[in-house]
């Protein structure tokens, strides 16, 4: 099967109409930006295209209005962001997408960029409806994805749309996300340590189940590893756990053995009585009823650092506890700091993923270095698992 067609850096796109669909779904608060990191993200390659005289038209989404118009999810804070940012006439577009809109995009001249209100304002765009795909194709003469973090899923502006568009690309981004993941999966330099955090080990059993056919060890942490914990009649006391998870966490432990890859849990913990307790530390033999598992303690993560500092590839998706509260976030930081000096001084390829994950880097204010660091979540995790996304397959 042919590769995924990306964007020729040489390719001449002056006055050409770009479509450009990117990943601007940022956190807000009262209509402020809480982490600009993926409209930073989108950023040098909107730029390359302005600097190249071409005309383009951006597309993304924010939350999940479920096609209705929802102020609160409005692009217009990241509108007044971009036009801080661009050194050329940007426009925003609100209305619907119609005979109006072609109007405006024949009015832009080269060098202008028109960024289009939340498309998931319009049901037909989680519908993948043709029609509407065909409305999207159509007033652009180029289309670009540089949304990875969206490719999973069959939508209009994301799948369909590449129907109706002359010429179709992957982007940079797009390009870099999967280079890096490829560097885990297909191109990856032995020994291999996944280290897996989160709450439900249902949601990423899949990806468990392929990874550990190409993986020397899995490091469980975070609440995931509770199911572990409980499954091998620990007790956890008050803390997340998946109901109904020994199944799940039976079949991994059992085909971790046939594929001869190590499964690591927590040997000791912090826990408090309340999210915003103080911590204490507890061997996992010695947690009691009343307690809440918060983080990994420090003999778990003297084995975690020892297990990176004997790796040549590590990706990491999840954190390793609730580090929202700084007492319990020192098993995140510590794995952060570790893998960040072992890529930085070792040449370890390290891969990590998740929104959680980018959220408790950001917190930590460490200076960090990684071989590559993901936003994407649903989709990071499903091209982990070797699944064929919708918005990739029509890239190629």
């Amino acid at each position: 099967m042919p590769g995924i067609k990306y964007f020729p850096h040489n390719l001449n796109v002056e006055k050409k109409t770009i479509i450009l669909r990117v990943d601007l779904n940022v956190p807000l608060s009262d209509k402020k930006i809480l982490d600009s990191t993926r409209i930073e993200q989108a950023l040098p390659f909107l730029q390359s295209l302005v600097k190249k005289k071409a005309k383009i038209i951006l597309i993304s989404h924010l939350g999940r209005p479920n096609g209705t118009k929802d102020s609160a999810l409005s692009l217009l804070p990241i509108y007044k962001y971009l036009k801080k940012k661009i050194s050329a006439n940007i426009y925003f577009y609100t209305g619907e997408i119609n005979d109006d809109l072609k109007i405006k995009i024949s009015y832009l001249k080269e060098s202008e960029v028109l960024l289009m209100e939340n498309i998931r304002f319009f049901k037909e765009e989680d519908k993948n409806d043709e029609k509407f795909s065909k409305k999207l194709g159509e007033l652009g003469e180029i289309y670009v994805n540089d949304a990875f973090s969206c490719s999973h899923r069959k939508q209009s502006s994301i799948h369909n749309i590449t129907k109706f568009v002359k010429k179709i690309y992957a982007g940079p981004l797009l390009e870099k996300e999967i280079k890096a993941i490829d560097l885990v999966v297909k191109n990856k330099k032995n020994p291999v340590t996944c280290i897996i955090g989160g709450s439900k080990v249902s949601t990423k059993i899949g990806v468990i189940s392929s990874l550990m056919k190409n993986t020397n060890n899995i490091v469980v942490v975070g609440a995931m590893a509770n199911n572990f914990l409980a499954f091998k009649k620990n007790e956890i006391g008050k803390s997340l756990k998946e109901i109904n998870s020994e199944s799940i966490v039976k079949k991994i432990l059992e085909e971790a053995e046939e594929n001869k890859c190590k499964i690591i849990i927590p040997e000791d913990c912090l826990v408090s009585k309340s999210l915003d307790g103080e911590a204490s530390t507890k061997d996992i033999k010695s947690v009691e009823k009343n307690d809440i598992i918060l983080d990994i303690g420090p003999k778990t993560i003297k084995i975690i650092k020892e297990i990176i500092d004997n790796s040549n590839t590590v990706m990491w998706n999840g954190p390793a506890g609730y580090f929202e509260n700084k007492n319990f976030a020192i098993g995140t930081n510590a794995i952060a700091q570790s893998v960040s000096d072992n890529t930085k001084n070792k040449s370890l390829i390290s891969v990590l993923g998740g929104g959680d994950t980018v959220s408790a880097i950001n917190n930590s204010s460490l200076d960090l270095s990684f071989t590559h660091l993901s936003t994407a979540g649903g989709a990071f995790l499903e091209y982990l698992e070797g699944k064929d996304l919708p918005g990739l397959s029509v890239l190629k």
